[in-house]
């Protein structure tokens, strides 16, 4: 893939917004740069990075009026030899390709996107926060932009990487567990629609049901099935609870559930975490019951922004609350999150190719 350049002065590190004692936030900042790539007349074509800056797209974009467009979430980490590293981009580009089948969008494929990613943060690497915890941030996405208002699948598309220079997502540290709102009125996906996709649609769809757990103190909404009988996942990340014997269990992935890289990643660690890590089939009168009795003494969620968050209880629709072990974060918990990233920094061996190093060419 041959790409072109338009680039904007290299950012100088002395910049206010890399001052280590200021956290720059999460998902806040952008980069000089962005990567785009076209596909038109059945291919994907003029690959170029170009400066930060707002889209030319047509009022009648399909993606505006019928919402095709899926995107990826994942992150660069510098390690101690000041070099930056991807962490399991190649998964990240193959589910973009599963979220693109779903909804018709013609695939890209997953090497092209990787260079585009490691050739974006090559340019911008300069951006990288000198503090602690920070990362960049990877949003790759594709929408439609055909000029149509018929329903049908677009012909012409945009390929769009850009990079968030990022603090830690815990500011105050990961040390406070969250409350989750066990809901039977909204529901993430049913059966044979988009939830196993990240389709932009699903987002919108949960805004409601975000503002509803937040008028009963939770953070995010904890879906059930269709039926209300099985739990699925947790507003953006899939859920996971922790047995008395230690023993991590993540619900099965279906065609409702959006496979999460870092569920994934935590399925494959299972000795390195020194416990059983597996998937079944959570039902909800089962979970309850074993939380009542002791039987899980952890739980949370797993997923790229936050990693691992944590819950220390669940609210019902009529108020009810059921806490989870004494309520704070676990040591499980803990032994998770700093398993998987010190991996992601360079202070762990984790498997072979998780980790990848973005070469210099620009820079």
């Amino acid at each position: 893939m041959q790409i072109t350049y338009n680039l904007k002065p290299a950012l100088e590190r002395r910049s206010e917004q890399f001052n280590p004692t200021t956290n720059v936030g999460f998902g806040n900042l952008r980069t000089d740069h962005m990567f785009l790539m076209d596909y038109r007349d059945g291919e994907w074509c003029d690959p170029r990075i170009v400066p930060y800056g707002p889209f030319e797209v047509a009022p009648g974009a399909i993606a505006l009026h019928y919402g095709q467009s899926v995107f990826e979430g994942a992150k660069a980490f510098q390690h101690d030899d000041g070099e930056i590293y991807t962490f399991r981009i190649d998964k990240n580009a193959e589910r973009l390709n599963r979220s693109a089948d779903i909804l018709c969008i013609p695939a890209l494929p997953e090497q092209m996107q990787i260079d585009a990613i490691n050739a974006l943060i090559d340019v911008d690497r300069l951006w990288f926060p000198m503090q602690e915890g920070a990362c960049l941030y990877i949003r790759p996405f594709i929408f439609a932009t055909e000029d149509r208002l018929s329903v049908s699948p677009s012909e012409q598309y945009t390929f769009c990487v850009m990079l968030s220079p990022s603090g830690p997502y815990y500011s105050d540290g990961f040390d406070k567990a969250i409350r989750l709102l066990i809901s039977e009125r909204f529901h993430r996906a049913v059966s044979g629609g988009t939830g196993a996709s990240k389709a932009a649609g699903n987002y919108a769809a949960s805004l409601k049901a975000g503002k509803a757990a937040a008028e009963y103190g939770a953070a995010q909404v904890l879906y059930l099935d269709a039926n209300n009988k099985q739990i699925e996942e947790v507003g953006a990340m899939n859920h996971f609870h922790v047995l008395k014997d230690g023993s991590i269990i993540i619900p099965k992935f279906t065609d409702t559930i959006l496979k999460s890289i870092t569920s994934q990643s935590i399925l494959d660690l299972g000795e390195l975490l020194g416990c059983e890590v597996r998937q079944e089939t959570v039902m909800l009168d089962q979970f309850i019951s074993d939380i009542e009795s002791g039987k899980i003494i952890e739980a949370g969620g797993f997923g790229t922004a936050a990693v691992v968050s944590p819950v220390g209880s669940y609210i019902f629709e009529d108020n009810r609350v059921i806490t989870v072990g004494d309520g704070n974060v676990g040591e499980h918990t803990k032994r998770i999150y700093k398993v998987l990233t010190d991996i992601q920094k360079g202070l762990l061996q984790g498997p072979e190719g998780w980790v990848q190093h973005v070469k210099r060419v620009h820079v």
